[in-house]
């Protein structure tokens, strides 16, 4: 959507197994700008051929009018490096907290690993996004922001997700506001929590269902409507997550064209 100055891309990891070439075609079809990638074990790229697989994938995908907006993978010097000779901005991760590990504990030996990176993101143009998670993550917004925000969000940014933040109970509004100063891409998917074992005395057990854009718990047209009013100009990844696989390819298309008329 070139006229909002927005790109929409689609996270491939459902589709581990599709041969690059008909991925690109199929992802074309359903009408992206383009794809998170994951290199990961097992998947098209994995991180031992990063370097020659990311530049055969960006070459693909550029073939179907296609790029690859960010990636899913290791941050280590041969997939920045990879990164920038393929044309890949943006590396995705976590940052999951040990069990054994306090959270202001893990949060300096993650700094020390970033403070390690950043001459190399900055050599090469290239930014390391966190994306706030729900659970035993550097996961809320203002958690996300302790952490990197003595970085410049060149170098390292963030990556909001609006699935984790509705899971967190957070307001959207809020959330962006804490992370926009270093908001890099925005993740869209949604998700609610089910209770499954509150019978027999138990103490109730919550797990995450992932469900289409307009059943979770985020509500899609607020951070749409917040996203316009901030002028919002980026990359919005559809993370194609759901908990039934059965019916991922027509939710995948279905939470596309909802995100589309949220942001035209």
């Amino acid at each position: 959507m070139s006229d909002a100055k927005i790109e929409f891309t689609v996270f491939t990891k459902p589709w581990k197994d599709t041969p690059l070439a008909d991925l690109a075609k199929r992802i074309k079809g359903l009408g992206f700008d383009g794809i998170e990638l994951p290199v990961r074990p097992g998947y098209q790229v994995p991180p031992e051929n990063v370097a020659k697989g990311l530049a055969e994938a960006a070459k693909i995908m550029a073939d179907h009018g296609l790029k690859i907006a960010s990636l899913a993978g290791p941050a280590d010097e041969k997939t920045i490096v990879a990164c920038r000779e393929a044309g890949v901005p943006l590396i995705r991760i976590m940052a999951g907290i040990p069990r054994d590990a306090d959270y202001l504990t893990a949060v300096e030996k993650y700094q020390r690993e970033w403070d390690d990176l950043v001459p190399l993101l900055a050599r090469w143009g290239v930014t390391l996004g966190i994306q706030n998670h729900c659970g035993r993550y550097i996961g809320s917004e203002m958690q996300i922001q302790h952490a990197i925000g003595r970085y410049n969000p060149k170098h390292v940014g963030c990556i909001w997700d609006a699935g984790h933040n509705g899971l967190m109970g957070r307001e959207p509004e809020i959330g962006l506001d804490i992370v926009w100063s270093h908001l890099r891409m925005v993740n869209l998917k949604n998700a609610r929590w089910v209770c499954a074992a509150p019978a027999n005395g138990k103490v109730a057990q919550w797990k995450s269902e992932w469900v289409d854009g307009r059943g979770g718990m985020a509500d899609w047209t607020r951070v749409a409507k917040d996203l316009q009013r901030r002028k919002y100009q980026g990359v919005i990844c559809m993370t194609a997550e759901y908990s039934d696989p059965a019916v991922l390819e027509k939710l995948v298309a279905e939470d596309f064209k909802f995100a589309r008329s949220l942001l035209a």
